[in-house]
C-alpha cells in the first residue's frame, strides 16, 4: 500500500486556470461533469472563455440534476424538482480534475464538479459530499483511509442484427468467443483501443496500474493505484469510467459497466480495497498475522454487520441482482476470508505492511462515491464497537453461505435500506431520502415493463 498522499479534496483555485489554458492553447470547450445519485455523469459544455468564471464564482445549475432517475426523468419525491421551483445550486470545480479529454474530437477538457446550496452549504444530494463527510469522521479519529478501486467491464459492439456481442479484436477482427482469463493475446489484439485509453489516462493523471483480460469474452479489469486521499481515489475511478467509454466509442465499441450484461457470462464487479493509516502514514491494519491487525478485524466485523442494510448501495439496479450467483466470482454472503476469492470480504495475501480488506460485493454499476462512503463507514462502525468478524471462511465460501444472509432481491434491499439507522448515518438522512426516492421510482417503473420474456412464458399459458 502506498503512504497517504497530500489531499486533493478541495475546490479548484482560480489561479490554476491561466496556466492550464497556456499549456493547452487549442482547447475550445470544457465539459463540466457532475455525478448524480446513480453515478451517472451529467453536466454541460462551457466555452473556454467561461473557465475562469467557473473557478472564480462557480456555475449555477438546476439542483434537480441530482434528483433524476437512471433514465433521466425527474423524481419529484426527491424534493429537488417542482416543490422548490427547480431551483439552482452552485457547481464548483474539484481540485486536480481539470485535464484534457483526449477522446473528444473537438479539442476539449473536462473537470469534475460538486454542488453547493446558494448559501455555501454542501448540497445534500451530491454523493461526493457524502464520501467527504465519512472521510472527515475517520480523520477526526486520527485515521486516514487508503483506498484503491478495481473495476471490471465489458467492451462490446453490435452485430449486424443489432445484438450486443464481445468486441472484435482491433488487430485480428476476431470476436473471441472463448473464456480467456489473464490472456495476454486478447490484450494484444485490443491494444489499439487500450493504448489510446492509457494515453487518455495519462492526460487525466490517472494511476492505471493493472490491465487484464477477465473471466468472459470481451471482459476486462483495471486496477487503479491505492491513494491516501479517498476522494481523489474515487474521483479517478469516475474519470476512468468516462474515459474508457469515450475511447471505446471512438473505436466503434461500447464500454459496458452493467453488473450482468449476459445471462451465461460472468458479471462485472467493483472491488474496493481499503485500509487505514495513522498520522505518520503507518498502516493501522498491518500485522504479521495473515488476517491483519485487531483493528482490521474490527473493521471487517463492522462490514459484516452492516452489509445487508447497505445492499441497495452496492447493488443499486434491477440488473445488479442478476450478478449474485454461486461459483461466479460474485459473493452471495457477507463472509470473510484470507486469500480467498469466494467470500465477500477478502484480506489479500502480501507483505505484512500491505494488510487491507478487499470489499468484493459491489457491482461495476454502483456509484463509487457511495460505495466508498458506506464501506468506510462500515469499517468505522466495527472499530467503534470492537466487533469480532468471527472465524474466516476456508475453502469454498459459496458452500458455506447462509441463505438470507444478504437481500438478493431489489425490493428487499430497498426495504432494508429504508429501515437502516446505519445507512442514514453513513449517507446522511437527507441523501438517503433522495436516494430511496430515486430507487423506488426506478423499481416501480422497471416492474411495470412488459418484456419479451413475458410473452415467451405467459402468452399461451396464462
Amino acid at each position: 500500500m502506498t503512504q497517504p498522499a497530500a489531499g486533493t479534496a478541495g475546490l479548484g483555485r482560480p489561479e490554476d486556470v491561466p496556466a492550464f489554458l497556456e499549456r493547452h492553447p487549442d482547447i475550445e470547450a470544457v465539459q463540466l461533469v457532475i455525478t448524480d445519485a446513480n453515478g451517472v455523469a451529467r453536466g454541460k459544455n462551457i466555452a473556454r472563455e467561461e473557465l475562469a468564471a467557473l473557478y472564480g464564482s462557480g456555475r449555477n445549475v438546476a439542483g434537480s440534476i441530482l434528483g433524476l432517475d437512471v433514465t433521466g426523468e425527474d423524481v419529484e419525491e426527491t424534493g429537488l424538482v417542482w416543490s422548490v421551483g427547480d431551483a439552482d445550486q452552485v457547481c464548483r470545480p474539484v481540485a486536480g480534475t481539470l485535464a484534457r479529454a483526449a477522446w473528444l474530437r473537438r479539442p476539449s477538457a473536462q473537470v469534475l464538479g460538486t454542488l453547493f446550496e446558494l448559501d455555501g452549504r454542501p448540497a445534500k444530494a451530491d454523493p461526493r459530499h457524502v464520501l467527504a463527510r465519512v472521510v472527515e469522521r475517520l480523520q477526526a479519529r486520527g485515521c486516514t483511509p487508503v483506498v484503491a478501486v478495481e473495476l471490471e467491464f465489458y467492451v462490446l459492439e453490435r452485430d449486424d442484427e443489432g445484438r450486443l456481442r464481445p468486441a472484435r479484436g482491433r488487430l485480428s477482427g476476431d470476436r473471441g468467443a472463448r473464456i480467456d482469463a489473464y490472456g495476454l493475446g486478447r490484450l494484444d489484439d485490443m491494444s489499439p483501443l487500450f493504448d489510446e485509453l492509457c494515453a487518455a489516462g495519462r492526460s487525466l493523471g490517472l494511476p492505471i496500474r493493472t490491465l487484464m483480460s477477465e473471466y468472459a469474452p470481451g471482459q476486462f479489469e483495471v486496477t487503479l493505484e491505492h491513494r491516501g486521499d479517498a476522494l481523489r481515489a474515487v474521483d479517478e475511478a469516475v474519470m476512468f469510467k468516462r474515459a474508457v467509454r469515450g475511447v471505446a466509442a471512438r473505436h466503434g465499441c461500447i464500454a459496458c459497466f452493467m453488473a450482468k450484461p449476459f445471462e451465461d457470462r460472468a458479471g462485472s464487479g467493483m472491488h474496493l480495497h481499503a485500509s487505514l493509516a495513522d498520522q505518520e502514514g503507518r498502516n493501522l491494519c498491518a500485522a504479521e498475522a495473515p488476517g491483519g491487525s485487531p483493528l482490521l478485524r474490527h473493521a471487517i466485523g463492522g462490514l459484516r454487520a452492516t452489509v445487508a442494510e447497505a445492499m441497495a448501495v452496492f447493488a443499486p439496479h434491477a440488473n445488479s441482482y442478476r450478478r449474485f450467483r454461486a461459483l461466479s466470482y460474485a459473493p452471495v454472503a457477507a463472509t470473510w476470508g484470507i486469500n480467498n476469492r469466494t467470500v465477500g470480504l477478502r484480506v489479500p495475501s502480501g507483505p505484512p505492511a500491505t494488510r487491507h480488506v478487499e470489499h468484493r460485493i459491489s457491482g461495476a454499476d454502483a456509484n463509487p462515491y457511495l460505495v466508498a462512503a458506506v464501506v468506510l463507514a462500515g469499517m468505522l462502525y466495527g472499530i467503534e464497537r470492537g466487533l469480532d468478524p468471527g472465524p474466516p471462511v476456508e475453502g469454498n465460501g459459496y458452500a458455506q453461505a447462509t441463505a438470507g444472509d444478504l437481500p438478493l432481491q431489489w425490493s428487499e434491499a430497498l426495504a432494508r435500506a429504508a429501515g437502516s439507522r446505519f445507512l442514514a448515518d453513513a449517507l446522511g438522512a437527507g441523501f438517503l431520502d433522495v436516494f430511496l426516492a430515486v430507487k423506488r421510482r426506478e423499481c416501480e417503473k422497471f416492474g411495470a415493463l412488459v418484456s419479451d420474456r413475458d410473452y415467451e412464458w405467459y402468452l399461451d399459458t396464462a
